[in-house]
């Protein structure tokens, strides 16, 4: 078995020496692993519609009715809440969380190492969490998004789990999922230690209270009608497979191959135990099978997508090398060390082409409109919005929400028939009660211009003219005759 028993147990001052001696360390290499983060004022769409979104909720925005997305509450108000302490100029506060939502992370799998198998084997999965963590295309892996926040709940409800504290388990599993939906995966290697202590009744019933009052009071505390829509029901389309194979294939294939490449240093030593042992550790067989079901899902396979599957990898890489000749040890850390050596000199030279444009199209918005006006991007960038300190025209902060595009969709599946049921009317609505003073057609050629948008294309003909183009991206300002 890679799973080894206990290690036996440890006097108070002992594990305090341990960990004053580990956590600065863990410190450093998060700090380390997250530098590039801070060398971009932006690094993927989602980070802009985060801070579009907190400054919306700031200004007395209402979550899933005025403010919209598909993406439970956790982080919007995270970043609200950071907002409203450092101001909304730079996201660079919110970095710093990041580093300590890593941090917690690695120090969560370390202690479940170190109860398992041995001090060593803490220092060992918390070094090799932290190495393996960039290991993908820096937008996903250094943005301060969904994933890295939603790890350490994940981290804790195994932590708990590991330890029968089967309340706080599932708060940890409910908190997981309301950073996002997929961190709830998780609750399958809790029930499976569940199963392995024989926790009683009252320990399910605490599982179960645990994980449904956070998720009840989340839903009580916006607009539980709007949170069990966008949250659950209200993405039949987004989650369709049908209509892009190829595209997300390829996209499934680069990004398993990258993260592939970034854990030279675990699925070796992984691969080695089990041909010597023959099985594993069940529940963090479970816990790897179960986040790489949670990517799967929906079919999209966007590269932070996969970083829910590096926590229970590093796990195993850690329990593997229990059984393997002690030399193992560095040889996996030192590889794994090369690896991220690679990805964060990627994260600091490579070129943000998406960024670039995104930082002109909103120095267009500040020089051709007032502060107080409210525009319409009609794209997948709305960090946009937030660059140039404008307020949206519409809730919906993509054209995604309206045309299906933002699913990853590369044209099949793409217009107002696949857009979220209802939008249509709301945007027609907002578009009439308060008209943009400036719209930017941002499709440049993709499959959700106005050409292939026939209610867009009405409202643009009806009330605007062309007024030239940034970047191929096409401007239009109300005309003289508008109504």
């Amino acid at each position: 078995m890679l799973l080894a028993p206990l290690a036996p147990p440890r006097s108070v001052g002992a594990g305090r020496g341990y960990w004053a001696r580990l956590l600065p360390l863990l410190a450093v290499l998060a700090c380390v692993t997250r530098m590039p983060s801070f060398l971009r004022p932006l690094w993927n769409p989602d980070e802009g519609y985060l801070a579009v979104q907190a400054r919306l909720l700031a200004g007395g925005g209402q979550l899933y009715e005025t403010v919209v997305d598909r993406k439970p509450p956790l982080l919007p108000w995270l970043y609200e809440g950071t907002f409203a302490v450092f101001g909304s100029g730079s996201l660079t506060p919110v970095r710093v969380l990041a580093v300590l939502a890593q941090l917690a992370t690695a120090a969560l799998l370390a202690s479940i190492a170190r109860r398992r198998w041995g001090d060593r084997a803490g220092r060992t999965a918390g070094a090799l969490y932290l190495l393996v963590s960039v290991g993908l295309n820096p937008e996903d892996a250094q943005a301060a998004t969904f994933e890295v926040f939603m790890l350490p709940c994940t981290a804790a409800a195994v932590w708990c789990a590991d330890r029968r504290r089967w309340g706080a388990a599932g708060a940890a599993v409910a908190c997981a999922f309301l950073t996002k939906q997929t961190g709830g995966a998780v609750l399958l290697p809790v029930l499976c230690l569940l199963g392995r202590h024989g926790g009683p009744r009252a320990g399910l019933l605490r599982l179960a209270a645990g994980a449904a009052l956070p998720v009840l009071a989340a839903a009580l505390a916006t607009d539980p009608a709007g949170f069990a829509f966008w949250t659950v029901t209200g993405s039949g389309a987004y989650a369709s497979f049908t209509g892009s194979e190829l595209h997300v294939l390829a996209r499934a294939m680069t990004n398993t191959a990258i993260l592939g490449a970034a854990s030279a240093g675990l699925l070796p030593v992984i691969v080695r135990a089990l041909r010597i042992a023959r099985t594993g550790p069940g529940d963090l067989w479970l816990w790897l099978a179960a986040s790489a079901a949670a990517v799967t899902l929906g079919f999209h396979f966007f590269g932070h997508y996969f970083l829910q599957l590096t926590p229970p990898l590093a796990l195993l890489a850690t329990a593997a090398l229990q059984i393997l000749p002690r030399e193992r040890t560095p040889g996996a850390v030192l590889a794994s060390a090369c690896a991220c050596a690679l990805f964060l000199t990627w994260g600091v030279l490579a070129p943000r082409p998406e960024l670039a444009h995104a930082q002109r199209l909103a120095l267009t918005l500040d020089r051709r409109t007032e502060p107080g006006d409210r525009v319409l991007v009609w794209g997948i960038h709305p960090e946009t919005y937030w660059l140039a300190d404008r307020t949206p025209a519409t809730r919906y902060l993509t054209a995604g929400l309206l045309t299906n595009f933002s699913g990853g969709r590369d044209g099949p599946q793409v217009g107002e028939k696949y857009a979220v049921a209802g939008t249509w009317p709301v945007f027609r609505a907002e578009m009439a009660d308060r008209a943009p003073a400036l719209v930017i057609d941002d499709s440049r050629g993709k499959p959700y211009g106005p050409d292939r948008v026939p209610s867009l294309r009405r409202l643009l003909a009806a009330g605007y003219e062309q007024a030239g183009q940034v970047d191929g991206a096409v401007l239009y300002v109300r005309a003289p005759s508008a109504p």
